[in-house]
């Protein structure tokens, strides 16, 4: 006679909302260091055009304002 196995994987309601709460928070700190990643990226990318800005500006003459086009909105005034 074959023994019958009976196999249930699931997953009482009481667990499933602590995984639940658990995802969310992992996804919530997964988040929050991307965004700051990001943050740390974009904060450096503004310093090194500013620089650039900044380098032109010294070796043509030109204000930062007249290298994207928005000094002469300032001249005509």
């Amino acid at each position: 006679m074959a023994a019958s196995y009976s196999c249930t994987n699931a997953v009482s309601p009481n667990k499933s909302s602590q995984l639940s709460w658990y995802e969310a928070a992992a996804a919530a700190q997964i988040h929050e260091e991307q965004l700051q990643r990001v943050e740390l990226f974009n904060g450096r990318a503004a310093m090194v055009g500013f620089v650039i800005g900044v380098i032109t500006e010294a070796l043509t003459g030109q204000d930062i304002l007249h290298q994207v086009g928005l000094g002469t909105m300032l001249s005509r005034g």
